[in-house]
C-alpha cells in the first residue's frame, strides 16, 4: 500500500523535477513545493492513523520549514509551500485534513464580534479553526437569537456575552484586551471568510508588519461615485503621508495587529479604528495591505448602514474627525503638510 501511495506522490508533481528552479544558489519556488510535498508525505507516513491530526501537521511543517527554507519568501509563495505540504500529508491520512498549516514563528489569537449572528457565527469560527490559531475569542453582544447555542465549544474557543449591544468597535476592543497571541486577527460574526483568504494577514504580521489591512481598493467605484466615508478614509491616509493605503482602513475586516501595536496603541484606541490607524501611521508602524477580500458585497445590510447619511456613516465620519484631532494634538494643526503662511501659499499657488 505504501509503495502505491509513493508512486502516486511522484506522479502528483510531474512538472517539479529535482534541480529545476535554481538560480545563483537560490532554491526556486517549484523546488520548495516539491520538497514540501515529500516532507508532508514522510511526516504522515511515520505515524499511526490515529495520531494524524492538524496539530501534528502544523508542528511538523514548522520544524521542516525552519530547517529547510533559509531565504525570505513572499506570503503567496509560503502559502504555495504550505498547500504542497498538506497535499503530501493527506496522501497518507485516510480522512483528508482541511486545515492550513502555516510556518508561523509567533502565536495567533482571533477576535470575533457578533450580534444576532446564529446563521453565520459557527461557520466563521469553523474557518478560523482551519488556521494555527491558539485562541478564538467570541464577543457576543446584544444577542436576542440563538447565537450562543450555535457555537460549537472547543478548547480554543472563549465566549464572552454582553446583554447589551456594544457595536463591532467596542467588541473588538474588549476582545483584544483578552488576547494573549503575538498577532491578533479581527473578523465579524456576520461575514464568512475562507481560511485561505485570512492566512496572508497572519503571515504578514509574522513577517514583521504591525498593522495589516484588507485591501478593498479593487471593490470600490471610481472616485466620482464614492461615498463620503470612503473619501474620508482616503483623505486621512493621504494627509498622514500614506496615500498608498488609499481607502484601506481599520474600520473594515478582516484586519490584524501585532502584539507590539496593541501595546503601543492601547486597546482603548481600538474603540475608534480611524484614530488607532492614524496614531499607528504617526508612530511609524509598519502598515501593509497585501490581500484583497471582498467585504463590500458580503457586508450585511442593516437599517443603520443603508442610505445617504445613515447612522453608521455618521459614526465613521465622527471617528475620522476624532482621528484628525488626535494627530493634530501631536503634530500641530497643519499636520506637517506645510509651514508656509496662507498669504505666501496663495501667491505660490496663483503663480502656476
Amino acid at each position: 500500500m505504501k509503495a502505491q501511495t509513493r508512486s502516486r506522490m511522484n506522479r502528483k508533481l510531474p512538472f517539479l523535477k529535482s534541480g529545476k528552479g535554481r538560480a545563483q544558489g537560490k532554491v526556486g519556488l517549484g523546488e520548495y513545493e516539491r520538497r514540501a510535498y515529500k516532507a508532508g508525505y514522510s511526516a504522515a507516513a511515520g505515524q499511526t492513523e490515529c495520531s494524524l491530526s492538524y496539530d501534528h501537521m502544523q508542528s511538523t511543517l514548522l520544524n521542516w520549514f525552519k530547517a529547510t527554507v533559509h531565504e525570505a519568501l513572499t506570503c503567496r509563495s509560503i502559502l504555495g509551500v504550505s498547500r504542497a505540504y498538506r497535499r503530501g500529508y493527506n496522501m497518507i491520512a485516510k480522512q483528508p485534513l482541511l486545515g492550513i498549516p502555516l510556518p508561523l514563528r509567533g502565536t495567533v489569537s482571533a477576535v470575533v464580534s457578533a450580534s444576532n449572528e446564529e446563521k453565520t457565527v459557527a461557520a466563521v469560527i469553523s474557518e478560523l479553526s482551519r488556521l494555527p490559531i491558539k485562541e478564538i475569542i467570541v464577543i457576543l453582544n446584544g444577542c436576542k437569537d440563538r447565537s450562543y447555542h450555535a457555537i460549537n465549544r472547543g478548547d480554543k474557543i472563549i465566549v464572552v456575552c454582553y446583554p447589551e449591544r456594544l457595536g463591532h468597535d467596542v467588541a473588538r476592543s474588549i476582545g483584544a484586551s483578552l488576547t494573549t497571541g503575538d498577532a491578533v486577527l479581527f473578523v465579524d460574526g456576520d461575514i464568512l471568510f475562507e481560511a485561505k483568504d485570512l492566512a496572508p494577514f497572519l503571515l504578514e504580521i509574522d513577517k514583521g508588519a504591525d498593522v495589516v489591512l484588507n485591501d478593498i481598493t479593487p471593490y470600490l467605484p471610481p472616485f466620482s461615485k464614492q461615498d463620503v466615508v470612503t473619501r474620508s478614509k482616503m483623505f486621512l491616509n493621504y494627509v498622514l503621508g500614506r496615500p498608498d493605503l488609499q481607502a484601506n482602513s481599520l474600520t473594515a475586516v478582516p484586519h490584524a495587529l501585532s502584539r507590539r501595536a496593541i501595546v503601543s496603541l492601547g486597546v482603548r484606541s481600538l474603540l475608534v479604528p480611524p484614530k488607532a490607524q492614524a496614531l499607528a501611521i504617526v508612530q511609524g508602524m509598519a502598515i501593509r495591505a497585501p490581500n484583497s477580500v471582498d467585504v463590500v458585497k458580503r457586508n450585511r445590510m442593516r437599517s443603520g448602514n443603508i442610505g445617504e447619511g445613515n447612522e453608521m456613516a455618521r459614526l465613521i465620519l465622527g471617528d475620522h474627525i476624532e482621528a484628525f484631532q488626535a494627530v493634530m494634538e501631536q503634530q500641530g494643526v497643519r499636520l506637517n503638510m506645510t509651514r508656509m503662511p496662507r498669504s505666501k501659499l496663495a501667491r505660490k499657488r496663483n503663480s502656476r
